[in-house]
C-alpha cells in the first residue's frame, strides 16, 4: 500500500517495508491504539495565560477516529509526558477510558499497561511525533503497527509503518484510523492478494532511485 498525501506525484517510501499480507494481519489483532497527545492529537502549540496552561486545539475528526475505532473493537488510550487538565477533559469528552499522564518514559510504561489492560505488544499500535516516542515505538514497531503525523520530526518518520497525511492536530489520529480500518476490513477478506507496500519511491532530493 502506498501512502500518498495529496498529490498523486507524493510517494514516500515507508519503513520497514511489509507485505501487506502482514499488515492486514498485525491490524486484525489490534485492540488498542496509543496515541500521543501533544503533536499528535494537537499542532503542539498551547496558550498560556499568567496562571499558566488556558487552552489546546484538539480535531474533531480525530474524535470521530476513536469512534470508529471502537465500533470496530479496537480502544484508544492516551500518554503524554504533561500533565494537564484539558486533556484529562478531552479524553472524557472521547470515553477514553485508559489516560497515562506524566509519562516520563513511555517504553518503560508500556510494559505497566499491558499488564494493565491484558493484552500483548502485538495487539497495539502507536502514533506519536517526537524522539520521546521512539523508544516505546520501536518495541511495539516488532509486532503491531506504529505511524506519525505528516509533520512529524525525521527520525519518527523513518521509522514508521505509516505517514499520515496529516499533521498533528489535524486530522492525522483520523488518517492512522481509517488506515487501520481499511486493514481490518481487506482481513476479512481472505481472498484479497498481497502487494509490497511500496512500488516507487522519491528520493530527498525528489529524483527517483
Amino acid at each position: 500500500m502506498v501512502r500518498r498525501s495529496g498529490d498523486r506525484n507524493d510517494v514516500v517510501t515507508l519503513i520497514p517495508p511489509l507485505l501487506e499480507r502482514e499488515l492486514r494481519t498485525r491490524a486484525a489483532r489490534l485492540r488498542l491504539v496509543l496515541s500521543d497527545v501533544d503533536g499528535t492529537l494537537t499542532d503542539g502549540g498551547v496558550f498560556y495565560s499568567e496562571r499558566g496552561e488556558v487552552m489546546k486545539r484538539f480535531s474533531l475528526r480525530d474524535g470521530m477516529g476513536v469512534e470508529r475505532l471502537r465500533d470496530d473493537g479496537v480502544e484508544t488510550a492516551l500518554i503524554t509526558r504533561e500533565t494537564s487538565a484539558i486533556v484529562a477533559r478531552r479524553a472524557e469528552k472521547l470515553r477514553i477510558q485508559r489516560l497515562y499522564q506524566g509519562v516520563i518514559d513511555k517504553e518503560a510504561a508500556l510494559e505497566a499497561i499491558l499488564d494493565e489492560t491484558g493484552y500483548e505488544a502485538s495487539q497495539v499500535a502507536y502514533i506519536g511525533d517526537d524522539v520521546n516516542d521512539l523508544g516505546i515505538m520501536a518495541v511495539i514497531a516488532r509486532r503491531g503497527l506504529i505511524a506519525a503525523p505528516l509533520d512529524a520530526v525525521p527520525p519518527v518518520l523513518r521509522l514508521v509503518h505509516y505517514r499520515c497525511a496529516r499533521g498533528g492536530g489535524g486530522g492525522a489520529f483520523r488518517d492512522f484510523a481509517d488506515w487501520i480500518l481499511e486493514l481490518r476490513q481487506l482481513a476479512r477478506r481472505p481472498q484479497a492478494f498481497d502487494v509490497r507496500l511500496v512500488d516507487l519511491a522519491i528520493d530527498e532530493k525528489g529524483g527517483m532511485p
